[in-house]
């Protein structure tokens, strides 16, 4: 078993969002590490190309003998990759328009007496009961849950949510 397979979780969590040299298989590879699967071990490594597109490298855990820090991540490196993946939804949000959305969705779902709070790193994912999550930019189909039932039930609330709003949001602009 190599170096790598025996560290933990949290030792490997030390090399997110950093550049980084990773020796595997006999090759070397290079890029940003994006994430370490906790089970396997497996890296994903990104490469931000000259024409704004990126490369992203999977690496198998097992293969994997020595990773060694190049660069470490300023703030913009690790904004560009903590929101790689983040759903093409919130490209039309700003920060503060997705504050408010979350802060008004859960206001809502206190209202209606469903436990809520927040996860993560920034704090931007809401948990509901510890068996379902909303992701930005908190609509129905931002919501995810092994549970159907509550996945369901707790969509609909949402709708509701998003449809009194939008009502609001008419009345207001009539009375102006």
């Amino acid at each position: 078993m190599s170096e790598w397979m025996k560290k933990s979780p949290l030792e490997w969590e030390e090399y997110v969002y950093k550049e980084v040299r990773v020796i595997a298989s006999e090759k070397e590879y290079k890029g940003w590490l994006l994430t370490t699967d906790p089970v396997s071990a497996n890296v994903v490594l990104v490469n931000f190309l000259e024409d704004d597109s990126l490369c992203v490298t999977g690496i198998m855990g097992h293969s994997v003998q020595t990773v060694e820090t190049v660069t470490e991540g300023d703030h913009r490196v690790r904004e560009k990759l903590m929101h790689l993946f983040t759903s093409g939804d919130c490209k039309g949000y700003s920060p503060e328009d997705l504050e408010k959305r979350k802060n008004s969705l859960k206001e809502w779902l206190e209202k209606n007496h469903i436990p809520i709070t927040e996860q993560g790193d920034t704090q931007r994912t809401l948990c509901v009961a510890g068996v379902l999550t909303i992701d930005p930019p908190y609509g129905p189909e931002n919501c995810s849950s092994s549970n159907e039932i509550i996945l369901s039930r707790i969509q609909d609330l949402i709708q509701g949510h998003l449809s009194a709003s939008q009502q609001e949001a008419k009345n207001c602009e009539h009375t102006d």
